[in-house]
């Protein structure tokens, strides 16, 4: 029917147009789907080529920062060498004139013309130049350390005779300061301990003299407490103390704490090098200080013992060396300084030796050749040719005769990879006349000629009151104060007084001396105690 045709008309008009819609909704989808897609690629490349832009950026700048870390690090080592040479350089120029001042302090120290007080001044001449001259070393300590270069020697040390050295140098200087110094040593101590003899002086010399420089007023101390081969050093100070923060500072290379209104001498080493040298030893460095309230360090170190001694001994000194035996010994001494060779030969001819020298390194093959030496001193540094070439001459000539190099130079690593095979012996400037004679006896092989040796000081027996005339009561207990708390210097001079005076006889101001010099004060409080005793 029509009705009917028109309804199913109607129905598929509306089917189709729904149909249509649809289509157009997911055509539209589609489309936009395409468009986000194109949009997301683009903006995902533009991301990808900023990201990549800014990645090389950073590689350019790395490689930049890189570049100047190299031409920082070559600048930097430039620097460096160029402090190492000059560091050598003065080094050098500081040992000559030292060694001419050490060497005739120690010629006057061993002359029996001198007398006893003049010598034991000399002595103290003699070691400050000799820490004067551990100083100089001290600054090319560090980079020793630093590159891994430097070496420990395990020296046989007479613990006692080296604090006593210690004690005596830095007394003085602390009662030149108006300070008092005092030393205490509770437990034994062995004869022989092993260690680095050199590196341990140079630790206790750098805390002493810090210790010294800043306290202006009270006490400087040092305690030695040796316990299971261990050796605890303790430097107390009632000085200006270290604030917290600046503990750790103290021990950096160059730095330097500065109080206000307050200037100090100094490099800034000595504590860096204390620290490393301490560490590369094996032991442990500790500081407690507060401001105001001094401070105390403390050094253990591993000192194995020898042979064990009585706690109030003290070591033998080394004998005196006054000739050798058999024929007379020619030495030729090559040097281009004439205080060097003047106080070498001081040194060498009153035990007997036939010194000729020269200052001319190109005449020693001739020298030689004429005058057959049985050794030859020879300088490492010289005008014209250097001593190792010298050294290399003279073997390539056949002439096998000992040879001992002398330089002025710390660092012996400036010789040729040949020269160690070629020569004898190595002595650093300022030359120890002890370790002149140990190496040229080694060398030469001689047999030396000693002073009778003394008995050890502890075995002295305490002579009796009774043999002595003793002074006035007040005199034996001033002395005894004066004991008690090992004023050295004071007790010399109260005898020097009572001597001129004429309140004590020449035995009795004699003896106390002896036992003084000796730091033997147990032994004066024991005589004046029994003194005392019998006169009441």
């Amino acid at each position: 029917t029509p009705v009917a045709s028109l309804a199913e008309a109607t129905l598929l008009s509306v089917t189709l147009w729904k149909v249509f819609f649809i289509l157009v909704i997911v055509t539209g989808v589609i489309c936009w789907l395409f468009v986000l897609a194109h949009e997301s690629r683009v903006v995902a490349e533009e991301e990808s080529r900023r990201q990549t832009r800014l990645l090389t950026e950073e590689i350019v700048a790395h490689e930049r920062t890189d570049q100047a870390l190299q031409q920082a690090k070559e600048q930097a080592e430039a620097a460096n060498g160029a402090k190492s040479r000059y560091l050598t350089g003065i080094s050098h120029e500081l040992r000559s004139p030292l060694n001419a001042i050490l060497g005739y302090a120690q010629l006057m120290e061993n002359d029996d013309s001198v007398p006893p007080h003049r010598k034991e001044a000399l002595g103290v001449i003699r070691r400050s130049g000799e820490y004067l001259a551990d100083l100089i070393e001290g600054l090319l300590d560090i980079s020793k350390i630093e590159a891994g270069r430097l070496d420990l020697h395990r020296d046989q040390v007479r613990i006692g005779l080296l604090m006593e050295q210690l004690v005596t140098m830095f007394r003085l200087q602390a009662e030149e300061k108006g300070l008092a110094f005092d030393y205490h040593c509770p437990h034994p101590l062995p004869e022989l301990v092993t260690t680095d003899e050199k590196r341990l002086r140079q630790i206790l010399i750098n805390l002493l003299s810090n210790a010294i420089k800043y306290t202006d007023q009270g006490s400087v101390s040092l305690t030695l407490r040796y316990r299971s081969q261990v050796a605890e050093f303790t430097v107390r100070d009632t000085g200006e103390g270290i604030a917290a923060e600046n503990i750790e500072r103290i021990f950096r290379p160059f730095e330097r704490i500065r109080n206000p209104g307050q200037s100090r001498t100094g490099t800034g080493l000595g504590l860096t090098i204390t620290r490393l040298l301490t560490e590369i030893m094996g032991g442990d460095i500790s500081v407690e200080s507060e401001p105001g309230e001094g401070s105390v360090f403390k050094v253990s170190l591993m000192l194995s013992s020898l042979h064990s001694a009585s706690p109030r001994s003290i070591s033998t000194p080394a004998r005196r060396i006054y000739g050798y035996h058999g024929a007379r010994r020619k030495i030729l001494l090559v040097d281009d300084d004439d205080s060097h060779r003047q106080v070498i030969r001081a040194m060498l001819s009153p035990l007997g030796f036939e010194i000729s020298d020269t200052g001319n390194a190109m005449t020693v093959p001739e020298r030689v050749e004429q005058e057959r030496p049985n050794l030859i001193l020879l300088d490492v540094s010289m005008p014209g040719k250097s001593g190792w070439e010298v050294l290399a001459e003279l073997r390539e000539m056949k002439y096998n005769l000992p040879v001992v190099m002398v330089s002025a130079d710390a660092n012996e690593g400036h010789h040729s990879a040949e020269a160690p095979r070629l020569h004898d012996g190595y002595i650093i400037k300022p030359v120890r006349l002890n370790l002149l004679l140990d190496t040229i006896g080694r060398v030469m092989g001689l047999d030396w000629r000693f002073e009778k040796s003394p008995e050890p000081l502890a075995a002295l027996p305490l002579p009796a009151s009774g043999a002595l005339e003793l002074p006035a009561r007040e005199h034996c207990e001033a002395l005894a104060d004066l004991a008690r708390i090992g004023h050295r210097k004071g007790l010399l001079e109260a005898l020097h007084s009572l001597q001129y005076a004429g309140d004590a006889s020449d035995a009795f101001v004699q003896e106390i001396t002896k036992f003084t010099n000796d730091f033997q004060f147990e032994k004066i409080l024991e005589l004046l105690e029994v003194a005392e005793h019998e006169a009441s």
